[in-house]
């Protein structure tokens, strides 16, 4: 069973952690996770958001065979091929290089990943669901899909830069419980945070890539591809605090917005492959989860961050 580490401990005992992982290497990241099941799998894999980002639509692509370009400030990335492939895709990875690529951002080769790949949020998955999640992929379809390098900007180009961005903003590991809160906002937790990484959109960056924790979940006015990207925390006037509970699974189920628009752009992508398949239970859970975190009165401007 991995350690619980938490959000809330020192940075330094963090970044020891982490790099006595990168010494160690994926054995001793991931030596004692469960079997995996690929039905259960599916349901990890709609959660937790992998076909859009991993899947160039646009261009007809292969499902997960990536080649999907996110353009940012820091320049595009490009993002790989996760079918089965074993020279293209993760076909030749075992579930612990699996998991240390998911969990810690390092790659079987030891590269080093960009924060583009939602990592640091992904880091705070639970055991089975990582097994799951590559029980999954590894029954999917293979693509000999060969995707292009990231085209970043300088000095984001400069891969080793990475070393101190981890320093600065990735804490390894699962949050911390809090004794204060129960089981269903604990589970409505996960799923924002880990699985479904709603931070990753809706908290604003800071100019070296790193979550501004200030503004969680606050809106985002320079999101993927330049997109303004609302503020859900539960604020009246300038986030969702005024929706009703109905409002919310309308908008995970369908896309449909209070005033009877419809979402647009990714996060149409992110109902259509993603929130619509929630559980009751589970769409209950991360809709408790919003209403109760602190409401922050941000209405984000597109272009700012």
């Amino acid at each position: 069973m991995r350690k619980c580490v938490g959000r809330g401990r020192p940075r330094g005992v963090a970044f020891v952690f982490w790099i006595s992982l990168v010494i160690a290497g994926p054995a001793a990241w991931a030596q004692d996770l469960p079997e995996g099941d690929a039905e259960r799998g599916e349901y990890v894999f709609q959660l937790a958001g992998c076909l859009g980002c991993h899947t160039d639509s646009a261009n007809d692509g292969a499902p997960l065979a990536g080649g999907r370009i996110l353009n940012t400030d820091f320049g595009s990335f490009v993002t790989p091929n996760i079918t089965p492939d074993p020279e293209h895709g993760i076909g030749g990875w075992t579930l612990a290089e699996f998991d240390r690529a998911l969990r810690d951002g390092i790659g079987p080769d030891g590269t080093t990943y960009y924060p583009s790949f939602p990592y640091d949020y992904f880091t705070g998955m639970e055991d089975q669901d990582v097994a799951d999640l590559y029980a999954y992929l590894m029954a999917q379809p293979a693509s000999d899909n060969a995707v292009s390098e990231h085209d970043l900007n300088f000095p984001f180009d400069m891969r080793f830069l990475l070393f101190f961005w981890r320093m600065l903003y990735f804490e390894p590991g699962p949050e911390a419980a809090d004794p204060e809160r129960d089981e269903t906002w604990h589970r409505g937790r996960y799923l924002v945070d880990a699985l479904g990484h709603c931070g990753a959109c809706h908290t604003p960056r800071t100019w070296l890539g790193g979550t501004d924790t200030d503004l969680y979940l606050a809106g985002n006015g320079n999101g993927p591809d330049g997109d303004l990207v609302p503020n859900i925390t539960p604020n009246i006037e300038t986030g969702i605090g005024s929706w009703s509970e109905l409002d919310m699974m309308l908008l995970l189920r369908a896309g449909l917005l209070p005033d009877g628009d419809a979402v647009g752009s990714d996060m149409a992508e992110v109902v259509r492959n993603s929130t619509r398949a929630l559980s009751d239970e589970d769409a209950a859970a991360l809709i408790a989860y919003l209403a109760n975190i602190p409401p922050i009165d941000n209405r984000p401007v597109r272009g700012e961050p």
